[in-house]
């Protein structure tokens, strides 16, 4: 799992929105809890955001060089899922 979250030089922030209680973003809060440690200790100088906001749609953005920003909907994703689209983004950045 921790070679999934070394992020290349390319990727500049992550950024991840949800609501604190919803239950659309439970999955999205579960990663966040299981995850977040990995990333952060595989990535102590790329900034990793966590907005939280009543009535918020789960999403991820993800800022790369140059001001390029792609965001993924996270809403109704498992777990697994959105580890996969992590994953993606952060492949992306290469």
């Amino acid at each position: 799992m921790s070679g999934k979250y070394v992020f290349s030089k390319g990727l500049k922030e992550l950024r991840f929105l949800f609501c604190q209680s919803s239950e659309q973003s439970a999955a999205t809060r579960a990663f966040i809890n299981r995850a977040y440690p990995t990333m952060k200790k595989h990535n102590p100088h790329t900034p990793i955001m966590i907005r939280e906001a009543a009535g918020t749609e789960p999403r991820v953005f993800a800022r790369y060089a140059l001001g390029k920003e792609t965001q993924e909907a996270l809403s109704g994703l498992s777990d697994s899922q959105i580890e996969e689209r992590i994953t993606n983004l952060v492949k992306q950045a290469s």
